[in-house]
């Protein structure tokens, strides 16, 4: 997998005529970011399947090559225990990215598109970060068993918290999300991934009530 990425961040970074060495040393130090051994989900695994479905959303995207790399960028920081994630991801993708010599313009979209993922909110007019969160979230419409994986890969990163309080922590974002008129903002996904991704949130929910039911 790490070949397959690192051939995706290069010809990223070649629209830019960012140096191949420079480029290699740079995509060293997000590798080791996302191979934390704290980490479970938010892996380079997670980072593969948010820019795949970002080349499937293609078509809805307005500037594709800061969206990719805020795809790089968005979990770069991740700390179960800190509420500033999206910010340290912010400042990492600007400062790493400056040094690259990536232009002020593309740098100040790419940090626009991280702090979106804070709350997972993006204007009617707000393309790139439509794209960028309906892939961010795109897991959440995965068949039941591999939803199921997410899951439980979410609650290893979470170990450090009370059965109780994850459970009643981890419904309320999931009944915020089976809140919203829509969880997807693109017409694609919206029309082939919402009705999964309730289905998947509902039975979440369901499993975690039998838990306190149970306890």
């Amino acid at each position: 997998m790490n070949f397959v990425l690192l051939s995706s961040w290069q010809h990223t970074l070649q629209i830019f005529g960012v140096d191949q060495v420079a480029a290699k040393k740079a995509f060293t130090h997000l590798t080791e970011a996302y191979s934390n051994p704290s980490r479970h989900y938010h892996t380079l695994k997670h980072i593969a399947y948010v820019l795949s479905t970002i080349e499937t959303l293609q078509a809805y995207t307005q500037d594709l090559a800061a969206i990719q790399l805020a795809a790089w960028f968005h979990d770069v920081v991740y700390d179960t225990q800190a509420k500033d994630n999206e910010e340290k991801s912010a400042n990492y993708a600007c400062e790493l990215l400056s040094n690259l010599g990536i232009p002020a313009s593309t740098i100040t979209h790419v940090t626009h598109l991280i702090l979106s993922t804070k709350h997972h909110q993006a204007a009617v007019d707000e393309y790139d970060s439509q794209v960028l969160l309906d892939a961010d979230l795109a897991i959440l419409a995965a068949n039941p068993v591999k939803y199921r994986e997410y899951a439980q890969a979410i609650r290893q990163e979470y170990a450090w918290v009370s059965e109780a309080e994850y459970i009643n922590g981890r419904r309320q974002i999931l009944e915020r999300f089976l809140q919203r008129s829509q969880i997807y903002f693109t017409d694609l996904m919206f029309e082939v991934a919402e009705q999964f991704a309730r289905s998947n949130l509902k039975a979440e929910i369901y499993i975690l009530d039998q838990i306190i039911h149970n306890s």
